[in-house]
């Protein structure tokens, strides 16, 4: 708890980011709780069951040119979403670590400025009392870059840049996950996308497109099937560092414009031509 924001990002205890129930968040909602939690992480208060948080309004609105209407609305799912946590438990004597699933909200409160377009407007929020010191126990951390979260706009690109930051500095770089593993840990809604191709074209592909285009890491992601007309048994997944070029084009993208990103990272930009031939020049 005693880490701080740095340039590799914000220290995300692994309880939040293995944490299931997400599925009913958007991206919106995801890029304002890791902004929320980033700000009650830094303020060095996270461990107090009393503590409270303000923040202006304007740092967690979705866009300067919009009101808060789609902000009310994340912040009423953010409120209404039950999520399940895993955690080891202390041993009493010398009874071993309990493995146990705690059943949680997100926030305990909202608190929204009435007057919406006032330069003032705040949110004040609090945590749940029984959240904050299991992420104190917490020993495993992601670092997440704010930037590269609100810079998303799949949930399913967030959730498997921060799978990949939680384990960016272990020995290994290839990790299979079981499929409902996976599915959960991406926010996967129970039912939805069970077919292999819809599967691989509503959420692989979009997460990988923006994962590979926006974020630090690169990521290979494979399906696996015990033949090839099995359902999908589980997900493999390679990751690695961007360095050199690979990198700098990811820290271009990030600086443009929201405007045509996605066919820019799609390879499918086109250069227009004039629409009237150049003016001749020299005297006539």
């Amino acid at each position: 708890m005693e880490q701080r924001t740095n340039n590799a990002g914000w220290p995300k205890a692994g309880e939040l980011i293995q944490m299931a129930g997400t599925h009913p968040l958007e991206a919106s909602d995801r890029a304002i709780l890791n902004i929320l939690y980033q700000h009650a992480h830094d303020s060095g208060r996270m461990t107090d069951p009393t503590a409270e948080w303000e923040i202006p309004l304007c740092e967690i609105r979705p866009s300067s040119h919009q009101g808060n209407e789609r902000l009310y609305e994340s912040l009423q799912r953010l409120r209404r979403v039950e999520v399940t946590l895993s955690y080891y438990a202390p041993g009493k004597g010398n009874q071993e670590p309990e493995e146990r699933l705690l059943l949680t909200g997100l926030f305990d409160f909202f608190d929204v400025s009435a007057r919406e377009l006032e330069k003032r407007a705040t949110l004040r929020f609090g945590l749940p009392k029984k959240l904050a010191p299991l992420l104190a126990r917490s020993d495993r951390w992601g670092r997440i870059k704010a930037e590269v979260v609100c810079a998303m706009t799949s949930k399913y690109a967030i959730a498997l840049y921060e799978t990949i930051q939680l384990r960016a500095h272990l020995d290994r770089c290839v990790e299979t996950f079981p499929i409902e593993r996976f599915r959960e840990q991406l926010g996967v809604p129970p039912g939805a996308y069970e077919n292999g191709t819809n599967f691989m074209t509503k959420v692989i592909t979009p997460a990988l497109l923006e994962v590979n285009g926006l974020s630090d890491v690169g990521v290979k992601v494979e399906l696996c099937r015990r033949h090839a007309r099995a359902p999908i048994s589980g997900v493999t997944v390679a990751w690695w560092k961007k360095q050199g070029d690979e990198f700098r084009a990811t820290l271009q993208e990030r600086g443009r414009s929201k405007l045509g990103r996605m066919a820019r990272l799609k390879g499918k930009t086109e250069i227009v031509a004039p629409l009237l031939p150049p003016l001749a020049t020299g005297a006539g």
